[in-house]
């Protein structure tokens, strides 16, 4: 009989860097991935997301009044993500996407 692959081993990981804008209003990051959000900080973490990279990761900010800077994306063959909201708490973010070079 096999033994489970240990936590952990089964996904894939990136790493998302979230910059904090400069005009927040008190604004946390939420991501979501594959439509599921979840709380996150400014700065720079580590997600786990399905190895086929079909995995859509998302971004947005949430300040209790509204939702603003959201961005998407698919994972594909990425390594990680880098998310910059707007100059003001209105309007789209942007998601990009970085490759190691093979």
């Amino acid at each position: 009989m096999d033994s489970p692959l240990p936590s952990g081993t089964t996904k894939r990981r990136i790493t998302l860097d979230l910059g904090r804008p400069r005009l927040t209003w008190g604004a946390r990051p939420t991501v979501t991935i594959d439509g599921i959000g979840h709380p996150a900080q400014w700065g720079t973490g580590t997600w786990a997301v399905a190895e086929d990279g079909s995995t859509t990761i998302g971004v947005s900010c949430f300040n209790r009044l509204w939702r603003f800077g959201m961005a998407s994306s698919t994972v594909g063959d990425a390594d990680g993500f880098a998310y910059r909201s707007g100059a003001l708490p209105v309007g789209a973010g942007r998601l990009t996407a970085r490759r190691s070079a093979d």
